[in-house]
């Protein structure tokens, strides 16, 4: 594989972070399928690392701004990570190379893409508007979900999703996570949304690592890519149309997604 078009990948990948917020996997996993002809598990797998290392830094930042909520962040956790291991223990004992897997893994995939798109889609058309701030004593109430099991639950959905195909924990975790608990202001969302994502990608990852699913040296140059990338989405974030972007970008997750459910 071309040094340069990874790297460029990996900085295309990270600006379009940068720019919507929208999660790696949805996009890196299928570009490694297509364009660079690696195998579906070998995708997730160094996809799912390169998620964990990149949104690690994101997660420090906001925790040093003070706006994880780290109640909702254990919720999910409470779910996601037993579903991960439990997803990793199938994918041992039938072995990720195998047909059954791979066929699994592209199909899964597919979904997964398609409900991101539909998710993004309806975020940039008629997207709720969650609260920008929280008055002190509203915290508490806030951060309760409107049944204590389901924040659980969605993060077992996750984990599994995410472990079997290295996308959900984005467009799709935002979308449920306004659902889920609608008086938290939206910073907090998408903060608790990427502070979960790195234990489950990291514990995701490395249970792929373990069983020889990790290509190093491909993570390796996609990483040296996506962080100048992500740097520079960032900064032109506010001068970008975001609903234009979002759109344009739900349209290829749902072609990507169709084309991977026809494999």
């Amino acid at each position: 594989m071309p040094e340069l078009a990874i790297i460029f990948a990996g900085f295309a990948v990270g600006l379009i972070v940068g720019l919507t917020g929208v999660g790696g996997g949805s996009l890196m996993t299928p570009i490694l399928i297509f364009f660079f002809g690696v195998k579906p598990y070998m995708a997730v797998g160094t996809d799912l690392l390169f998620a964990a290392f990149t949104k690690m830094g994101g997660t420090v930042s906001l925790a040093r701004q003070r706006l994880v909520p780290w109640r909702v962040v254990g919720q999910l956790c409470a779910g996601s990570i037993p579903a991960a291991l439990a997803t990793l223990w199938m994918l041992h004992t039938l072995g990720p190379a195998s047909p059954a897997v791979q066929t699994l893994m592209t199909s899964t995939l597919g979904v997964a893409l398609l409900l991101t798109a539909a998710a993004m889609l309806y975020k940039a058309a008629r997207g709720r508007q969650a609260p920008r701030s929280l008055a002190e004593d509203g915290w508490q109430e806030a951060t309760k979900a409107r049944h204590w099991s389901l924040p659980v639950l969605f993060g077992a959905a996750i984990g599994t999703l995410v472990t079997l195909t290295s996308v959900g924990a984005g467009a799709i975790g935002v979308s449920v996570l306004l659902l889920l608990f609608p008086l938290l202001p939206l910073p907090r969302i998408v903060a608790a949304d990427i502070a979960y994502a790195v234990p489950l990608t990291l514990v995701a990852g490395l249970g792929h690592a373990s069983l020889g699913s990790v290509d190093w040296p491909l993570l390796a140059k996609l990483l040296a890519g996506s962080l100048p990338g992500i740097w520079l989405g960032t900064r032109l974030m506010r001068h970008t149309p975001e609903r234009l972007v979002r759109s344009a970008l739900s349209l290829l997750l749902a072609y990507a997604g169709l084309k991977l459910m026809a494999l």
